[in-house]
This record gives C-alpha cells, structure tokens and sequence, in this order.
C-alpha cells in the first residue's frame, strides 16, 4: 500500500468511526446543557419563591401562615395582603412558562410538581381563592385555566 492509500484508508476510518462518535458526544452534550439550563431555572425560581415567603414573614401581620381568611384586617393591611398575593400569582405564572410543558420528561414533571404543590397550599385558602379571579386579568390563559382548576379541586376539598 502506498502512503496515499494509507490515508484514503484512514479517511474512511474516520468518517466511519469518528464521525457517529462525534455526533453522539455532540447529543449527549446538548442534552446535559439543556438538563443544566432547566434545573437554572427551577433554582432561579425557587430563590424568586423564597424571596416571597420573606416577606411574608415580614408581614405577619397579614397572618399569611396561619389558617383563616383574616377578616379583621386593616384596610392598608388588605391592601398588602393583595399586593402579595398578587406577587405570588405572578411567579406562579412564570413557573408555568418556563417550567410547564406538554409531554414533559419526568425531570422536568418533578420541577413541575414541585410548583404544583406551592399553587395547591395557597389555593387551600379562601382568601387567596377569593383573591384570584381579580389577580388573573391578563396572565397567560393556559396558567388561568390551571390555576383555576386547582382552586376549584381546593374549594371541593373544603
């Protein structure tokens, strides 16, 4: 074999070999990226929630721990009260666009859950139920549609 043939034949070597090797390194890149960008997100977002239950507490006033609709509130301290139920149904509404999809994977269905989970605790409580309809003006009409449900399975459950 001369050197030319050498090289032809290490040519289709590569071709055959290293270039399904590329690409599948190149795949499974890509995937990992993408798994690292979603769990970004769902940190991102559960810093945005913590940040929320901080002023929570720093508004116990509100009693927005306890059980109870509150009704002995101030005006000033309803209208806080709305303001951060309205915060709370903003980053409920941005879980969702980022977080939700169709067909999800079971990675991105247990992030989800986990969102789930806060939506059903607030919507437990019949003054954030009672509060939702004015706060959802606007918002995306899939996460209406999914919050709403949730709120109904709550009141039922009541």
């Amino acid at each position: 074999m001369t050197g030319l043939e050498w090289l032809e034949a290490a040519s289709y070597l590569v071709t055959i070999v290293g270039l399904p090797f590329a690409i599948a390194v190149y795949l499974i890149d890509q995937r990992r990226e993408r798994q690292n960008e979603e769990e970004a997100i769902f940190l991102r977002l559960s810093d945005e929630y913590a940040a929320f239950m901080r002023l929570v507490i720093d508004n116990a006033d509100l009693r927005l721990l306890s059980p109870g609709d509150g009704d002995d509130l101030s005006e000033e301290q309803r209208e806080r009260k709305q303001a951060l139920f309205a915060i709370l149904v903003a980053l409920f509404e941005r879980a969702y666009v980022l977080v939700y999809e169709e067909g999800m994977s079971r990675q991105q269905a247990r992030l989800w859950q986990s969102w789930t989970d806060y939506m059903q605790e607030w919507c437990r409580r019949p003054d954030f139920r009672a509060a939702l309809p004015g706060l959802l003006h606007g918002e995306d009409p899939d996460f209406v549609t999914v919050i709403e449900g949730i709120a109904a399975e709550a009141a039922m459950a009541r």
